[in-house]
């Protein structure tokens, strides 16, 4: 079973990395001006908003354009005083709509708000002006969740694939693109994204659960089991890599095994549809059909498992009762 990736998580992430990036496009600013930015986005770096904004403010003062508004909008951003950010974003749009950056920083405000389709519009208009390669790969990486979110997995894919060839850093990007991959049905490719989780964060326990179901999806059981071990070693008791584990333990006959780990994951996540899938599949296996179908109908309602739809048709009595006359 793939976890779950909010766009809020990404949103925080590409903000830091493109601090710098405006004073690579302070044309016709002063001297001290540009210092004033710089020490302010050196204080962001240190992750000290308060102070940066002392500079930012004194910036503004002296020469209020596109490029002090938006490095004041990257404190306020990283304060989390959203109201002040989308201020000075769209007073710097009024004062340059064509300026790349702040349609990029556009964009971040309409992910974090929940507005996919605002968010994919103004990436878009980042990308076609960005002129610096760092800039346009950060807004491709906004596109790709805005358009993740809009469920359009196909030029989700694109943008992130484009993105990471420019930032290969982001993990929350990363991990979007794999359950991407996964719910594309690129099982391998998923894979290889999660081979590189797993290196960069290796005590997330997700990474090495996720990494066994890719493998457990291209039928790899032996090295699934080996990755959903890892997992079981910083937790034993996490819900889905026990079902994880019980679905590989049936697949190579540990029937046993697999009734402890299915039963241990239920008891403390009973919507688990993977988990009430592999119950099914046990249960059939003692011809407990009633109880299996019990479990099946469930898992379909819950949704997810692609293959209930066929269990069900394979094992359980779908028909309509007769009327009585």
């Amino acid at each position: 079973m793939r976890s779950t990736l909010r766009s809020c998580h990404l949103v925080r992430t590409l903000a830091p990395l493109v601090l710098f990036l405006l004073a690579l496009q302070s044309n016709g600013q002063s001297n001290e001006t540009r210092l004033l930015v710089m020490k302010g986005d050196s204080m962001l770096k240190l992750e000290k908003p308060q102070r940066a904004l002392e500079f930012y403010e004194k910036a503004v003062q002296a020469e209020p354009g596109a490029y002090t508004l938006l490095a004041r909008a990257r404190a306020w951003y990283m304060m989390e005083r959203n109201d002040r950010f989308i201020q000075d974003v769209d007073a710097a749009l009024r004062k340059d709509s064509t300026n790349a950056n702040a349609h990029y920083q556009r964009a971040l405000y309409a992910l974090r708000a929940q507005d996919p389709k605002l968010a994919e519009e103004h990436a878009t208009k980042a990308i076609d002006r960005a002129s610096i390669p760092t800039l346009k790969a950060q807004a491709l990486l906004v596109r790709g969740l805005a358009r993740s979110e809009a469920k359009k997995p196909t030029s989700a894919i694109e943008d992130l694939e484009a993105g990471l060839a420019g930032a290969s850093d982001d993990l929350e990007a990363m991990k979007t693109l794999a359950r991407l991959y996964d719910q594309e049905g690129r099982y391998a490719d998923a894979l290889r994204i999660l081979e590189k989780l797993c290196v960069v964060e290796p005590g997330q326990v997700g990474h090495w659960t996720n990494r066994g179901f890719e493998l457990t999806m291209l039928g790899r059981y032996d090295e699934a089991l080996t990755m959903i071990e890892e997992a079981l070693t910083m937790d034993k008791d996490e819900p889905v890599a026990l079902s994880n584990r019980a679905y590989v333990r049936l697949m190579l006959g540990q029937v046993d095994e697999a009734w402890s780990d299915v039963e241990r994951s239920l008891r403390s996540y009973p919507s688990n549809a993977f988990a009430l899938r592999t119950r099914a599949l046990l249960r059939i296996r003692k011809g407990d059909r009633v109880r299996a179908c019990e479990d099946l109908t469930l898992a379909k309602a819950l949704g997810g498992v692609p293959e209930v739809d066929k269990l069900i048709k394979e094992n359980c009595d779908t028909s309509a009762p007769k009327k009585r006359r």
